[in-house]
């Protein structure tokens, strides 16, 4: 740990031999007597928006070291910074530190290295349904406990139901068309004739609700469909 003599040290570094500091734990080494907190945060990739300290001995405060500020790593003791708010989570069983509270479903694959073709799931304690994360989803990190996420293969049919009745269904989304079909086998494009499509038993966050003409949802298995016909004559 620093003490607080930071401005008035005197100390001559040894240009052949590199300097040494510690960000989150992790030893670095430069030849750079000053660098600025972005790149400090660049070198460790810690997001530019996130707070990052200078451990100072007691009594004295730890120091926020601003983007622009530089920092002088020639010091006789070795620096160490940190973050404060950060929160961990793992990915099929990988540990992995994230510095915002919210994570994107994309975000969570990508760090994964998870392929296009698998689903990714949040693992709930036991007696309940994991949670499936959709790509365009947002996880909160910053509940109770650690989160986990594991992904598997993508079934290549599920079940849906659509007016009380199964059909085998093997793809990712489905149409407001292509319900009208499942439902009376055919779909009739004349403006007299009027179609209302709900559905229940969906994704989060929105698990019900209706579609309209052109649009399309993500399917589950055993996701429930009702279509019904109007005549506007």
């Amino acid at each position: 740990m620093n003490s607080n003599n930071h401005q008035g040290a005197s100390y001559t570094p040894n240009p052949k031999k590199p300097l040494t500091f510690v960000i989150e734990g992790k030893e670095y080494e430069t030849f750079d007597q000053y660098k600025t907190g972005a790149e400090l945060k660049q070198l460790a990739e810690i997001p530019l928006d996130t707070e990052l300290f200078l451990s100072i001995s007691k009594p004295y405060k730890d120091e926020l070291i601003e983007n622009e500020k530089q920092v002088n790593l020639a010091r006789p003791e070795t620096e160490y910074f940190f973050v404060k708010k950060k929160l961990q989570f793992s990915i099929n069983k990988k540990p992995y530190t994230w510095y915002k509270q919210f994570i994107r479903g994309i975000q969570i694959r990508e760090l994964g290295n998870i392929p296009a073709e698998d689903d990714i799931f949040l693992d709930i304690k036991e007696g309940w349904q994991d949670d499936q994360i959709l790509n365009d989803e947002i996880v909160d990190l910053a509940r109770p406990g650690k989160e986990r996420f594991f992904s598997k293969p993508r079934p290549t049919e599920i079940t849906i139901i659509v007016n009380a009745r199964p059909h085998i269904w093997k793809e990712m989304n489905i149409s407001f068309e292509q319900l009208v079909v499942l439902a009376f086998g055919s779909y009739d494009n004349n403006p007299n004739r009027g179609y209302t499509v709900t559905y229940s038993r969906g994704w989060e966050p929105k698990p019900e609700g209706t579609m309209v003409k052109g649009s399309i949802v993500s399917v589950k298995n055993k996701m429930i469909f009702d279509v019904t016909a109007t005549d506007k004559s």
